[in-house]
């Protein structure tokens, strides 16, 4: 029974082959440019109130989150049926 338990435990093989990614790139890219933050020109591509208004709506969707969906009516897990007890 304790193997059971331990197969659930252990994390899947992709997160396994990409684990220390991103720590990885982002000290790269910091590496290769240590002074990208002194940038301050303009990012191409985006203005600056389009970035504002995205960033507001972005910040707002946690101030005030939209409700979950209602059920398709596949319930997993659940009982269903009648109680009647009739056979």
């Amino acid at each position: 029974m304790l193997m059971g338990l331990a197969a659930c435990v252990s994390p899947p093989a992709y997160m396994e082959a990409n684990f220390g990614v991103a720590t990885e790139t982002a000290k790269a890219q910091q590496t290769m440019n240590p002074d990208a933050s002194l940038n301050t020109h303009a990012v191409k591509g985006i203005d600056g109130q389009a970035g504002d208004a995205s960033f507001d709506s972005y910040r707002k969707s946690f101030a005030n989150p939209k409700p979950a969906p209602r059920s398709s009516g596949l319930n997993v897990g659940t009982s269903g049926g009648s109680s009647s007890g009739a056979r």
